[in-house]
């Protein structure tokens, strides 16, 4: 498949996978509130992602990367409540947030790249 190429759905996808694993601890009353926005929200940064790429033009595309770190942003502070209330350890805030920006700085990158090429 074209999309594993790209090195940023590949870091969203893993992002998404070490998520749901971390929310696996959440309380079960969490299930269908804050554990389900998390996961919704990580699933969506692949996800646009690859929806993006597989469109027809590179303005399309730049449109779902902006969705995407909008999902970051989105992702970034759920985890930030989820570690306020004691339902995700500082450590694993920290590692997850550093790479949040880690990878919304790669987008920023490929964005930048696709408008240089118009």
């Amino acid at each position: 498949m074209e999309i594993e190429r790209l090195n940023i759905w590949k870091l969203g996808v893993e992002l998404a996978k070490d998520v749901y694993i971390l929310t696996e601890k959440f309380p079960k009353k969490e299930v269908y509130s804050l554990t389900d926005q998390i996961r919704r929200a990580v699933v969506s940064v692949p996800s646009n992602i690859a929806e993006g790429k597989g469109r027809s033009s590179a303005k399309d595309f730049i449109n779902f990367l902006s969705v995407a770190r909008g999902s970051l942003y989105e992702l970034a502070t759920q985890l930030y409540i989820a570690t306020e209330i004691g339902h995700l350890s500082e450590q694993d805030f920290s590692s997850l947030s550093n790479r949040i920006e880690d990878l919304s700085h790669k987008i920023i990158a490929m964005t930048k790249y696709l408008r240089s090429k118009k």
